[in-house]
């Protein structure tokens, strides 16, 4: 249920003068004062939803509103959720009401012929949906709690490492990862952590929203400690005492926008260097609890974090351990108790969610399920959802944006020949994963109790810890993948050099079996293309070709990149998230690289395949859009969304990517392409001044 330590490139990440400051979204629509861009009697094209647009808006004016004020303004986010999105959203909805249907019958003994792991699948859904059980989990719980006692270093370190065995990870995070500068090697990690805020500049920034969501968050460890039996009193000294660690360890974290960068993350120091760097935290005891006795191999990756988890294992009174050691553990129990923990995470999350409703059990029970025993769950649903014609379609589209983007290279005049050669080795050897794995995980070890949910979830944390302990000191396993199938996403891993399609985002209005190709192409083939430039984006292209962390680029190819990315910086940061919050264009700057270079990408693929498709052409042409307006409706339409403010705001801190409006509307100002498309006026607001557009890819 962990995810990997270096996380990969997923879709939900020539020099130019200052842009200027564009509009705060959604700006009101403007009626069309230019010619529709094609005959309204003719048909819409398959694939594209009508009552998503609004027509009367000009697309060259705001391009989102065209394709989505329709939507914006009928659609309504359902209560329990912080957002709602045409594309994300409703296909994770209707994945997970296959997935609930599936879990259903195999709690029931239903499942299907052959299915593995079914038992543990129907027992782990079935004890989470057992809501009678979960108000009879607090004496597992206190029994667990009991042990979290820490009178000195040793003592700490002892119970950090068994938490951390546990999968609950206080003061830091421990895993295996890739070795850097040599992709074929798995070593182990030591990360920054610790936090129940969402990220360290929650407990740093003075502003009145940050000093208010403190002390909500303040307020709801304190409440927590009462629900555990603690008088009021004393579950406040509970609360500020979680608060101070964490507060030390926030002020010693590495920022998001510092972590994006890869080198900054790479120490191999191993363990003895780890314990040079930082004595006074007793190591081998430590490692010893952890069940990672024996490893040696160890990158650090930001090692004056660790300097102050020494700080505060040497300075800490004892009695501040218990508070602190105690909350990691309920925090991440939080599921499996009683239901008034939950409606006290649920209560406390609405500030940084904006949610109405709590989500329903069973939802969350499909979602538990998928983290812990995905890959078993998803060979019903790939049954189900996933034909072998969808995987042979959209292999073929990775193909052709592939060699879009080999013939790009040839056009970049800022790259010269010798970066230009070893980045189309790179994108050569890219591995393309489409649906699902050529091999199942083996779930037999993990440990599942139909009677505790509890006792489930500490049994899926650990045989998931144990897992990635194991891997520690061997070759990589490249037919691993990082997220189930069921997900509604993708991604790029630079260490493995390859881009992942789960068959869960492999739907409508992703992938429509029945949308003419340009249409796929805007919406699936953005998305390929997306990943596959997430390989050259500021990150990934300090990888090679083989995973490895290496400058392959010149240094005058080198210089005309940063240049490139400095321009995608600074146009992101004049756009506003919401309200007075701007974009952060560092912490923004991969994925949107990725969105500039995987539409023109697209694009370019969609024409090249019309090209060669005289039937898709003859389709795609019958329509009141050209093929090139259908490619960027579609495109559009698969980002209509709505958020809710609270929500908003806390993704402006702590994602990287940028809002819907942005992943509209900030491409397409920049692509010639899509100019041509809607015969756009070159003062419009959708067109970037020749001098100030964006293109790195």
């Amino acid at each position: 249920m962990k995810k990997a330590l270096l996380a990969a490139c997923c879709l939900v990440a020539s020099a130019c003068k200052t842009a200027e400051p564009a509009p705060t979204p959604p700006s009101p629509a403007t009626p069309s004062t230019q010619p529709q861009p094609a005959a309204e009697s003719r048909p819409l094209s398959p694939g594209l939803d009508l009552a998503s647009m609004n027509e009367q808006a000009n697309p060259c004016e705001d391009f989102y509103e065209f394709a989505c004020g329709n939507w914006v303004k009928t659609t309504e986010i359902p209560a329990d959720r912080p957002r709602w999105s045409r594309g994300f959203d409703a296909v994770a909805a209707r994945n997970e009401e296959i997935l609930r249907e599936i879990l259903e019958g195999v709690s029931k003994g239903k499942a299907p012929e052959g299915l593995a792991s079914a038992q543990k699948l129907g027992d782990f859904y079935g004890a989470c949906m057992d809501e009678a059980k979960l108000e009879a989990s607090l004496p597992v719980l206190k029994a667990e709690l009991a042990k979290l006692t820490a009178k000195n270093a040793k003592d700490l370190a002892r119970v950090v490492g068994t938490l951390h065995a546990q999968n609950v990870f206080p003061l830091f995070r421990m895993g295996a990862n890739t070795d850097f500068k040599d992709a074929s090697q798995m070593i182990g990690e030591v990360d920054q952590g610790g936090l129940g805020l969402p990220d360290r500049d929650y407990y740093l920034k003075d502003d009145e929203k940050s000093k208010a969501l403190r002390d909500a968050y303040t307020e709801h460890v304190k409440n927590i400690f009462v629900l555990l039996g603690e008088p009021a009193e004393t579950a406040a000294k509970s609360a500020a005492a979680v608060l101070e660690v964490e507060t030390a360890l926030a002020k010693a974290s590495m920022s998001r926008v510092e972590r994006r960068e890869p080198k900054s993350l790479y120490h191999r120091l191993e363990r003895k260097g780890l314990k040079a760097e930082a004595p006074g935290f007793p190591w081998d005891e430590y490692f010893k609890a952890a069940g990672a006795g024996s490893v040696q191999a160890l990158n650090v990756s930001h090692p004056p974090f660790f300097k102050e988890v020494e700080r505060l294992a040497k300075t800490m009174p004892a009695a501040a351990w218990t508070p602190y050691l105690t909350w990691n553990y309920v925090s991440s129990a939080v599921p499996a108790l009683p239901k008034a923990f939950q409606d006290e995470r649920f209560r406390f999350s609405q500030n940084l969610t904006g949610a109405k409703e709590d989500v329903a059990r069973w939802k969350k029970c499909v979602r538990f399920t998928n983290m812990a025993l995905g890959e078993a769950l998803a060979q019903p649903f790939i049954d189900r959802t996933f034909g072998a014609d969808g995987k042979t379609t959209t292999l073929q589209m990775v193909t052709e944006i592939e060699k879009a983007f080999e013939r790009n290279l040839d056009t970049l005049a800022w790259m010269d020949a010798a970066t230009r050669e070893q980045a189309l080795v790179k994108v050569r050897k890219i591995v393309n994963k489409i649906g699902y794995p050529d091999k199942w995980r083996d779930y037999g070890a993990m440990k599942v109790d139909r009677e505790s949910f509890l006792l489930s979830i500490m049994g899926a944390n650990a045989f998931e810890q144990a897992r990635q302990i194991a891997k520690i000191g061997k070759p990589v396993d490249k037919e691993e993948w990082l997220m189930s199938p069921p997900t509604v996403n993708a991604y790029y891993n630079p260490p493995f050099n390859e881009i992942v399609f789960p068959a869960g985002i492999l739907q409508p209005p992703f992938f429509d079996r029945e949308a003419t190709v340009p249409v796929n192409f805007g919406a699936m083939g953005m998305v390929v293309g997306h990943e596959i430039t997430h390989g050259f984006d500021d990150e990934g292209r300090q990888y090679d070709a083989e995973g490895n962390l290496r400058d392959w680029w010149t240094p005058a190819s080198d210089k005309a990149f940063r240049e490139r990315v400095a321009c995608v910086k600074e146009q992101y940061d004049n756009y506003t998230a919401i309200d007075d919050v701007k974009l952060n264009g560092a912490l923004t700057l991969g994925e949107n690289v990725a969105d500039l270079g995987g539409l023109k990408l697209a694009h370019a693929a969609m024409e090249a395949w019309l090209a060669k498709d005289p039937e898709a052409a003859k389709k795609a042409e019958g329509s009141r859009y050209t093929p090139s307006q259908q490619f960027f409706i579609g495109y559009a339409q698969s980002w209509c969304s709505k958020y809710r403010d609270a929500y908003a705001r806390q993704l402006a801190v702590v994602d990287p990517h940028s809002p819907p409006y942005w992943r509209v509307n900030g491409p397409v100002g920049n692509l010639s392409e899509f100019q041509k498309a809607f015969q756009c006026k070159v003062d419009a607001k959708m067109v970037r001044p020749a001098a100030q557009r964006c293109e790195v890819w």
